[in-house]
């Protein structure tokens, strides 16, 4: 039995501009076919068991040919599988979408399209350009710069001339002299604002404002390359006046972030927000432990607490996930009150229905330990195996019984150690969100040198772990993620 594809435009490279059908159809798939201009943070979202198959292209140079590239997508629908045709920008913007159709449709190849938002409009809105405005035209043109392989550039740039509209070329900066000659040879104004933007929507985007006729010197003198678009067209000079994304307060910082794959998300889209370039970098994963005899025997004895503390938002899941195994509910902890290390782990309580009797005031384990330094007894500890001592050492002074039950493991892991290595090159800020971050970060990099590391740090002890590998360190003033990001601002 036949798949089916779906070609899907992954826009213009700022992750939150893909769609959310282009999401749902990515999470779906079996086998993802993508271009060299889907961003890494888009390529993120490919489903770990789906079968990725990069058929990249650039310019003078084709990865996979064309025809290869049909004729892949038909063989794997053929094998029954859910394939994804991942596109930069919109597919049937000069994305060759139709021709990849044609093939498919001839075989009886069940198909849908998901349209992407086109680099013609969002690059320019990044760069502060309007493509229309009443006060300087009425149209807008979108042109390839791009020409078959031994073709001269087939545009006819009276015609262009004569509309009075804005321009927009994609694919043309290796043309971009022939373009700019082209209009001028037409008769158009050498004063007319003109534009080219690099890595457009992306957190290294850089634009050039010039003139038609000084452009492609200015282009050339700023070493522009692919992929940049060119915008010729009044609207142009209104770029400084409407440049929102350059003026955002982490534009051109680059930040690494450590947390798991499952927890990274909050942070990374925020720092995206506020203009940074972040590469996810997870260095811990956290393992349920499984079997795990001292939770059951700690939950079949739940009614001798009289407190149950977690220290992460990991371990309410765990613990709930155990307490369902075992054919109980939350029922079991009546009698028990509740201590989180901070908001996020309450909030994991409050969605199961339940309230936090205690949150110390600030979020790590040194003060939660302060906040329960009176506390009655028996106390029930379910967090990480690798856990701070700031507890138990409490309870033990204090003559506070308790049980410490490590209900999962950290591990560490290293996802993609080389594009890290590149990025300590140059002054990278890293955000750590506990001890066990700056541990994985660490091990999964031997020998490097991390001079060139700032370690943006949640809170004190974190930041003490950073200190002892050599890693210059700023601390949150609080231990959330609101405030983490703030400090990463003021860096």
């Amino acid at each position: 039995m036949n798949g089916n594809v779906i070609l899907v435009g992954a826009g213009p490279g700022d992750p939150g501009l893909l769609t959310q059908k282009g999401r749902w159809a990515l999470e779906q798939a079996e086998v993802v076919v993508f271009d060299r201009l889907v961003s890494p943070a888009i390529l993120a979202l490919i489903p770990p068991q789906a079968e990725a198959i990069d058929v990249g292209k650039e310019s003078s140079h084709h990865l996979v040919p064309q025809e290869q590239i049909n004729q892949i997508l038909l063989e794997k629908a053929q094998a029954g599988k859910r394939v994804v045709r991942l596109k930069g920008g919109d597919p049937f913007l000069f994305g060759r979408g139709g021709e990849e159709l044609e093939l498919l449709q001839a075989h009886g190849i069940p198909f849908q399209v998901v349209p992407g938002v086109t680099s013609a409009l969002s690059v320019p809105a990044y760069a502060g350009i309007p493509v229309t405005h009443r006060d300087f035209c009425s149209s807008l043109h979108i042109v390839t710069g791009h020409a078959k392989a031994g073709a001269e550039l087939n545009i006819d740039f009276d015609a262009l001339r004569r509309t009075g509209g804005t321009l927009v070329f994609l694919m043309g900066v290796s043309a971009l002299p022939k373009i700019c000659r082209g209009l001028l040879e037409a008769g158009m104004d050498p004063e007319t604002p003109a534009a080219v933007v690099e890595k457009g929507t992306l957190p290294r985007q850089r634009k050039v404002l010039s003139t038609l006729q000084a452009l492609p010197q200015a282009a050339e003198r700023a070493q522009v390359k692919s992929p940049a678009i060119i915008v010729v067209g009044k609207v142009c000079s209104l770029s400084d006046r409407f440049d929102w994304f350059d003026s955002l307060p982490l534009k051109g910082k680059e930040v690494v972030v450590t947390r798991p794959a499952d927890r990274s998300g909050t942070l990374s889209e925020r720092l995206r927000q506020l203009g940074a370039n972040v590469t996810e970098y997870p260095c811990i994963r956290t393992v349920a432990r499984d079997p795990s005899p001292e939770l059951d025997h700690a939950i079949a004895n739940l009614s001798r607490y009289r407190w149950v503390v977690f220290t992460s938002p990991v371990g309410p899941r765990i613990f709930f996930d155990r307490l369902r195994t075992l054919g109980k509910d939350a029922r079991a902890l009546a009698g028990c009150k509740l201590a989180a290390i901070g908001p996020k782990t309450a909030s994991a309580l409050s969605h199961r229905g339940l309230t936090a009797d205690l949150v110390p005031e600030t979020y790590d384990s040194a003060h939660l330990a302060e906040a329960m330094a009176q506390v009655e007894g028996p106390v029930l500890l379910c967090r990480a195996s690798q856990g701070s001592d700031a507890l138990p050492e409490l309870f033990s002074k204090n003559s506070i019984p308790f049980d410490d039950v490590p209900c999962y493991d950290t591990v560490y892991e290293a996802p993609n150690p080389a594009a890290v290595l590149d990025l300590l090159k140059q002054p990278v800020l890293v955000t750590f969100t506990s001890a066990s971050t700056v541990r994985g970060f660490v091990q999964s990099l031997p020998g490097a040198d991390l001079s060139m590391v700032l370690g943006c740090c949640i809170g004190r002890q974190t930041a003490a772990e950073a200190k002892k590998y050599g890693i210059a360190v700023v601390v949150a003033r609080e231990a959330t993620m609101e405030s983490l990001i703030e400090c990463i601002k003021e860096v």
